[in-house]
């Protein structure tokens, strides 16, 4: 899925429903480490600072858990409970 600059919705929360989608899809399983922001900036073709945006609307909604010096992991229960913000 490709994001919208235009839609009116802050790229970050795209970002952040596109990667919540895809955990519960099972695409990104529990327990799994996601992208950094940097790969998703480049994939996504985005700032690093969106990304960690995006990685942090995560966390705030339970979906991924960032271990310092190790990555950012989907949560053993992501998948069960992966509502958007728009919910």
């Amino acid at each position: 899925m490709t994001l919208d600059p235009k839609s009116g919705r802050p790229l970050y929360m795209q970002l952040a429903d596109v990667i919540a989608a895809k955990i519960a899809t099972g695409e990104f399983a529990p327990d799994r480490m996601i992208p950094t922001p940097a790969r998703l900036a480049d994939e996504h073709g985005i700032a690093v600072l969106t990304a960690r945006r995006a990685m942090r609307e995560l966390r705030e909604r339970g979906l991924i858990v960032t271990v310092p010096g190790k990555g950012s992991y989907v949560t053993p229960t992501a998948g069960q409970t992966a509502p958007s913000a728009e919910e």
